[in-house]
């Protein structure tokens, strides 16, 4: 059973405003719905058709929403949803000409797009970024439950929509909202728009089915009518006698569960229990226990078919007695007993008591407990998701259980890291929060810096009117802070404290480094603007800070200095000519390299990237160098492709390309017993194979100078063994020759 239209918008005698005061009662707020309306009607669309369509959806909209209580600042963001999704108005303009207010619960509509990435493919690589869309999507739905009501109707018109559309947008939509949006309505308790999401995606999906059990239901139904018309008039007249208030109405039932029902119970159409149901609605929670001895006194009850969700609730929330008797003429009749409250928490979930405005609570914390009773069902919610695959199990790491939802004294929502102290909920707040914080409280009491925040917590930082981080806060082991966020904030703060500090450590580090590669401090100046620094200084206190890496500062310049060693001359042909027709022998690289299949020609590793075998590779044709091979994400080679791209060749290992490079390094040292073992303890340790050794010593100076020869593998493992070397009691440098 589905919904239809209450409103003929083709009709030639239909009046907006008699039609808006059925829909809004009060007088202000109806000439606010037809403000607006009749803005909408203004604006430009690409054709009237379009501009009629759009009115229509609005209107459908408010037939939907303005039942289920909702206030009028949720009829005008539904209308304005459907006004940005037609591109007629953009986020800006709609903030500009309505408010902030409007603007911030449509755009918490727009964040509810990201539900549609639960369906993505599991092998995308965007798998990220729609977890994040994901997450705020969830943070919108905790703040302001407004926001899943209007996409739910928004998902029921386009539903309705779709009737006459092809089969294959009709499916892919209803499988799109069975397996998403009725599950979530379920999660949140709205039946009113879950039992219609569920029996429009029903007959879609399974159109004979749904046809068979409609047209068994109208078969029946004159029968039913009258059977159920005496069954309510004999029991509400027991229930006055027995001074019970309540009202007795028969309702439909929904063709997705009687399907639902025969293919769980593995039972025929005639064998259903509760084709013919009853509803008993009570004023008081007593007179649904007192309704139920009245029906069990009057008729036998089945026992196996008796469920009581007034004593234990359903997950969503959901409370009724659930019963089945054996009627008159031996019929089975369903009953559901409730009390209002109940009925209205049923049909519209959280829409029927979420508080819009301040004041309507009698104290604060009643509303922080229904926000979090709010994030427990969504975060149920994706349970009911029938989807699998990677992207699901990322959403319940990364989403679900490796998070936590806390809120700040006003009431907002925060997503953090599980396990996140109250330093990063203060540095999520603000910088300056955190820079500034001496204290924290939790639920009102103090707690100390290291406490771990959990869900559903308000968090309360107290603050002094000075910034003063302490360093101790960066320390991994005393579990100040957990997130990278809160650590890059304190990092930044100490950095620009100590400026003068991080450039005199900067200038050492980088002159230390650069003369290991036979380069000078003064080289260095060709990196500034690479690294987007204004100046010299601000380098040197970038790479003294740890904001730049050193060596990708040497690497840079070693690749502009070996750029202006290039010759301006054109010698590809002449080069190109001896690789096609004669080898030239190269013993440094001989058998190493093949240039276009053919091995033995001139070759050498280029010294800024240091290619070693298994890595992706790529040659330049040099002038009297022969061919240039560099790693293929070298930013030298890059660069020296756009200058000269007709020099470029493409090149491989070869097959003797398993040995490693000779590298010769000197290391200058005070002169003292065991200064050769504890070098060669080092090397060995690196499993760096030493080809030479040759050593002097300056007896008046009392140093001693080692110079090495060693088999390595790429600049990475010089590194190492340079700066291991370096830590050697007594040595003052190790440089490469």
């Amino acid at each position: 059973m589905v919904s239809v239209r209450e409103a003929h918008f083709n009709d030639p005698d239909f009046q907006l405003e008699d039609w808006v005061a059925r829909y809004v009662g009060h007088a202000d707020e109806a000439q606010m719905l037809l403000s607006l309306i009749g803005q909408i009607d203004a604006l430009p669309a690409q054709s009237p058709a379009a501009k009629r369509g759009l009115l229509e959806r609005a209107r459908e909209m408010v037939e939907i929403l303005a039942p289920m209580n909702m206030d009028i600042e949720t009829l005008q963001a539904a209308i304005l949803f459907l006004v940005l999704d037609a591109g007629l108005l953009t986020e800006e303009a709609i903030q500009e000409k309505f408010g902030e207010p409007l603007a911030r619960l449509v755009a918490s509509v727009v964040t509810m797009n990201a539900i549609g990435a639960l369906k993505i493919n599991p092998n995308s690589r965007s798998t990220e970024p729609q977890i994040d869309n994901i997450r705020r999507m969830l943070l919108a739905m905790v703040e302001d439950v407004r926001a899943v009501v209007i996409k739910l109707a928004e998902r029921v018109c386009l539903l309705r929509a779709v009737k006459n559309a092809d089969e294959e947008t009709r499916v892919l939509l209803a499988r799109e909202i069975a397996d998403i949006y009725a599950p979530l309505a379920n999660r949140l308790g709205i039946g009113q728009l879950k039992w219609e999401l569920e029996d429009i995606s029903f007959r879609y999906l399974h159109p004979d089915i749904y046809k068979d059990i409609a047209k068994q239901l109208d078969g029946k139904r004159l029968d039913r009518e009258v059977f159920i018309d005496k069954f309510v008039s004999q029991l509400q007249q027991r229930l006055d006698e027995d001074q019970i208030r309540a009202k007795v109405y028969g309702r439909p039932k929904h063709i997705y569960s009687i399907w639902r029902k025969m293919k769980g119970k593995h039972l025929k159409f005639d064998e259903l229990f509760d084709v013919r149901a009853v509803r008993i609605v009570t004023e008081r929670l007593q007179d649904c226990y007192g309704a139920l001895g009245v029906v069990h006194t009057l008729w036998h009850h089945i026992p196996r078919e008796f469920d009581d969700y007034v004593a234990n609730p359903k997950p969503n929330g959901y409370q009724s007695i659930h019963t089945v008797v054996v009627g008159p003429e031996g019929k089975t009749v369903e009953i559901q007993i409730r009390t209002q409250d109940m009925h209205e928490d049923a049909e519209l979930g959280v829409a029927a008591h979420w508080k819009y405005k301040e004041g309507h609570h009698s104290g604060k914390q009643s509303g922080y407990e229904e926000k979090i009773n709010w994030l427990r069902k969504i975060l149920q919610w994706q349970e009911d998701v029938v989807e699998s695959g990677n992207l699901v199990e990322e959403i319940r790491s990364q989403v679900f259980e490796d998070r936590v939802y806390v809120f700040t004294p006003s009431g907002e929502v925060v997503d953090l890291p599980l396990g996140s102290t109250v330093l990063d909920f203060a540095y999520y707040i603000h910088s300056q929060v955190g820079h500034k914080c001496i204290g924290a409280k939790v639920d009102g009491r103090i707690v100390p810096f290291t406490y771990q925040v959990e869900t559903g917590e308000r968090i309360e930082i107290i603050t002094s009117k000075q910034p003063n981080p302490k360093r101790d806060w960066l320390n991994p082991n005393l579990g100040y802070i957990r997130t990278s966020r809160a650590r890059s904030k304190i990092q930044h703060w100490f950095k620009q404290q100590d400026r003068d500090k991080n450039i005199i450590a900067g200038k050492e580090m980088l002159e230390t480094e650069l003369a290991r590669v036979c380069l000078k401090i003064k080289d260095a100046a060709i990196a500034v603007e690479r690294f987007n620094m204004a100046s010299m200084e601000d380098l040197l206190a970038a790479i003294g800070g740890g904001d730049v890496r050193l060596h990708q500062v040497v690497n840079h310049i070693q690749s502009r200095l070996r750029l202006d060693e290039v010759s301006e001359e054109d010698a590809v042909e002449e080069l190109v000519k001896k690789s096609q027709n004669k080898p030239i022998s190269n013993s440094r690289g001989q058998g190493q390299v093949e240039v276009n299949g053919v091995g033995n020609l001139l070759n050498h590793i280029a010294r800024c990237c240091q290619p070693v075998p298994g890595d992706e590779i790529f040659g330049f044709i040099t002038k009297g160098r022969g061919i240039s091979v560099h790693r293929a994400d070298c930013e030298q080679v890059k660069e020296l492709m756009r200058v000269h791209p007709e020099r470029g060749v493409e090149v491989v290992w070869g097959e003797n390309y398993s040995g490693g490079y000779r590298m010769r390094l000197r290391v200058l040292a005070h002169d003292r017993s065991g200064l050769l073992r504890d070098l060669t303890s080092v090397l060995a340790a690196e499993k760096s194979n030493v080809l030479a050794m040759s050593s002097s010593s300056d007896t008046k100076n009392q140093t001693a100078a080692i110079e090495l020869e060693l088999e390595l593998y790429n600049l990475d493992g010089l590194s190492r063994v340079l700066s291991k070397l370096t830590q050697v009691d007594s040595v003052i440098e190790a440089r490469r020759l």
